[in-house]
């Protein structure tokens, strides 16, 4: 399976309006959760990289599981700005979750992109458990907050991964059974 990564862009001053490049794709196939009541959404984080946000394709391609862009006092101008290096710098393995002002958006693999706007209340402390169901990272013992099934594409992500992997166990065991190696031949794995 491949690393999955996910990304956190704190902007606690900075409105969610689409205003350019950046908030304007994050808006099309975001999930956004206006309800959202702000605190430490790190406080559950283990292992979190602070990286800027033209460092997110290095980071991204050396594989770290989790990274935080603080834009600190950033106005939505520079939060559009700052998105639009940040998802040229993901790929198709990555979440990102963006705090704003009075809401968060989530946005890339596992978040359902036509589910919009959801009314569910949120909490900073829903951040990283969230985040942390989709891209399969550790979070701390000190963690309270809960998965926010509504964004994801589906709320039984991790049985559905599951039984894809149990599906193709059973056909690969079948082609080593039947001494059939061929999808597996035209690959490494092998």
């Amino acid at each position: 399976m491949a690393e999955k990564k996910a990304i956190i862009v704190l902007a606690p001053e900075a409105e969610i309006a689409a205003c350019g490049d950046g908030l304007g794709k994050l808006l099309k196939k975001g999930v956004v959760l206006k309800n959202y009541t702000a605190g430490n959404s790190l406080e559950a984080a283990e292992g979190a990289i602070s990286v800027a946000p033209a460092g997110v394709a290095d980071e991204v391609a050396t594989g770290t599981a989790l990274m935080v862009v603080d834009l600190g006092t950033a106005g939505t101008a520079e939060l559009d700005t700052a998105l639009a290096a940040v998802l040229d710098g993901t790929d198709r393995r990555c979440t990102l979750a963006v705090v704003a002002k009075g809401a968060v958006v989530f946005y890339g693999l596992g978040v359902d992109a036509k589910a919009g706007e959801v009314a569910r209340a949120a909490q900073a402390r829903d951040i990283v458990p969230t985040l942390a169901y989709i891209a399969d990272f550790p979070i701390t013992t000190e963690c309270t907050g809960a998965v926010l099934y509504q964004v994801l594409k589906s709320p039984n992500l991790k049985m559905d991964e599951i039984g894809k992997l149990k599906e193709a166990l059973v056909r690969m065991e079948s082609a080593l059974a039947r001494d059939n190696r061929e999808p597996w031949d035209k690959h490494d794995c092998a």
